[in-house]
């Protein structure tokens, strides 16, 4: 039985219910790009929202993190990973979380727990140190010498900057090594792996700065899928684990090299990584495409990455090797991820579009270097001149230093990486928000425009045609922006008709009612649902008056007079087939 299914039914066992997947674009959150952790689309739950599978869940849930993209390369690092998780939300805390784990770990996975060592918080200014936790652990025999407390920085999730749930965790380490286990857990000797956090969420972290307890206390918790895989089968590398093993047998076939080759090692597992990332970003229902900014930014980044390491393997990047590689991140994924069969083709279409266009960019990097080098009074490749052909035209510096050899110049590798690195931390203080984790709290305004998507929906439908259907939303502080099914632009007239209809709706003052009723029910009904294969068995529809029923987590306004006035300021392609709206309430 595969892990996710062992996981799953041991918590089944344990009264959970089976929450599938959110999808890797977040539905309802506009401060991040990523769905991050197994928990973000919970948070109006942990929030105190009564969910409607009930207290105890249980999933595995695609993740996407970008913090740690610059550490892809080494043998845990992804940009893409599947979280383990399970919840109560204001059931169960302390005692049974760790009990269940523990006994999740040593009875089901069968790990000795002479390999496993826990964290704990040592408290600060508001919260006591969790000597709950250490007699739990104690109790569940893990020995005192090991476990440590430690702080904020180690043993508070998601972290103390982060806005929304937050709290208290208590993480568990194995030792990955063939040496020794040492008697005293050292948390900072890198052969001691994280390899599940218990979180207790008993805090909401607000936007002012201050901490209020939560309605209920909840725990929150997460296991690496890639890395537990690669604990059971007895390795040090997750690229070695039959996660990669395929892609990355793949990879040395096409280029004819040794992924054991220190060499070539790093070069594989990014190209394995971005491709598995891409074609999980590509394969979303959400239909985002390479682009400049916000994810299609990230994935056209992740893609032209990819090929840039193909080339310094020596593959033809003209060839088919991608779409091998996403071939067989598809057949893997697939009995899991339904999507990815459904959207096979455009995956493809998606990574060879973007790479012609990228071997173009690099045609005009080519020529900025034969210009540059004709202009040059002395030997050397200064840092701004390898910068600018890095950031305008996507020149790796290993392509710059290998160029400037065969011209018999020097690069100021130096200066490179420092005005690297200073870019690097003026992007991440730009985008700190929609980078480090989405556990924002949702404000009044995301609300608000949150359910306007329902009426615009339904004010589209009426228009235009009933065969028109949602493809994606996106909403923050200022506006919101809404995807649909829909072949032409759409005229000034039917703009007006739209605006009017919305307004109207929200003039009319009517009560938005929330129902829990079972998935079939819901549809049978004629609810509708963006993508209603996502949801669980057990659903929240949300009707406003006969104007619109919808399959949604929320959160909602209670009525609609509370929207103020609804204004569309453009309307454009998205996408083939697909137009995009974007509007204001005022």
């Amino acid at each position: 039985m595969d892990l996710r299914e062992k996981f799953v039914k041991y918590f089944e066992e344990q009264d959970h219910v089976y929450l599938p997947s959110a999808p890797v674009i977040p539905e309802n959150d506009p401060t991040v790009l990523f769905n991050t952790a197994g928990m973000q689309p919970l948070v109006p739950y942990l929030k105190g929202e009564k969910h409607p599978l009930g207290k105890r869940l249980v999933n595995y849930q695609k993740c996407i993190r970008l913090t740690d993209l610059d550490l892809v390369g080494d043998s845990t690092h992804h940009t893409f990973f599947e979280m383990l998780g399970n919840w109560s939300l204001g059931d169960y805390f302390k005692e049974k979380s760790i009990k269940y784990s523990f006994d999740f770990l040593t009875r089901i996975l069968k790990i000795d727990p002479n390999y496993l060592a826990v964290s704990i918080f040592k408290g600060n200014d508001f919260v006591f140190k969790d000597i709950e936790s250490e007699k739990e652990w104690l109790k569940q025999g893990i020995k005192k010498e090991r476990i440590v407390y430690l702080g904020e920085e180690d043993n508070w999730w998601p972290n103390m900057e982060s806005y929304g749930p937050c709290g208290p965790d208590t993480e568990i380490f194995y030792w990955r090594s063939k040496d020794e286990v040492p008697i005293n857990f050292d948390p900072y000797d890198s052969r001691w792996v994280e390899i599940w956090n218990n979180v207790f969420m008993e805090y909401n972290h607000n936007e002012n700065g201050t901490y209020t307890e939560l309605k209920s206390k909840n725990v929150d918790t997460g296991m690496g899928y890639e890395r537990m895989v690669t604990i059971l089968e007895g390795l040090e590398d997750n690229y070695k684990s039959s996660v990669f093993k395929n892609i990355i047998a793949e990879i040395c076939k096409i280029s004819n090299l040794n992924y054991d080759d220190p060499k070539y090692t790093k070069s594989m597992r990014i190209i394995a990584d971005h491709i598995r990332t891409a074609v999980f970003i590509i394969a979303d229902d959400s239909l985002i495409k390479p682009s400049n900014t916000d994810q299609g930014y990230i994935l056209r980044r992740l893609i032209r990455r990819a090929i840039r390491y193909a080339n310094i393997l020596n593959i033809d990047i003209n060839s088919d090797w991608d779409i091998k590689l996403a071939n067989i991140v598809i057949d893997q994924y697939c009995p899991y991820y339904e999507e990815l069969s459904r959207n096979a083709s455009v995956v493809q279409e998606v990574l060879i579009n973007e790479k012609v266009k990228f071997n173009r960019t690099l045609e005009k990097g080519l020529r900025e270097w034969n210009k540059i080098i004709g202009q040059l009074s002395d030997n050397k490749i200064n840092k701004d001149i390898a910068f600018k052909l890095y950031d305008t035209y996507g020149f790796p510096i290993e392509l710059t230093i290998e160029l400037a050899y065969e011209h018999g110049f020097k690069v100021d590798e130096k200066g490179f990486y420092d005005k690297f690195k200073e870019h690097q931390l003026i992007s991440k203080v730009g985008a700190k928000q929609k980078f480090q984790g989405g556990l924002s709290s949702t404000s009044d305004v995301n609300i608000k425009y949150h359910t306007a998507t329902h009426l615009l929906n339904a004010a589209l439908k009426k228009v235009l045609d009933s065969s028109v259907h949602q493809r994606g939303s996106n909403i923050n502080e200022e506006r919101m922006r809404f995807d649909f099914s829909w072949h032409q632009k759409v005229t000034e007239e039917q703009l007006k008709q739209i605006e009017k209809l919305v307004n109207e709706y929200i003039q009319a003052k009517i009560p938005i009612i929330k129902k829990e009723m079972s998935k079939e029910e819901a549809l049978k009904l004629g609810a509708e649902a963006m993508f209603y294969k996502q949801y669980a068995d057990t659903v929240s529809v949300y009707q406003i008056g006969d104007i619109s029923m919808e399959l949604c987590g929320g959160p909602h306004v209670t009525n609609t007079s509370e929207l103020g006035t609804f204004k569309i300021i453009k309307e454009e392609a998205s996408s083939s087939g697909v137009r995009r709206i974007k509007a204001i309430l005022k």
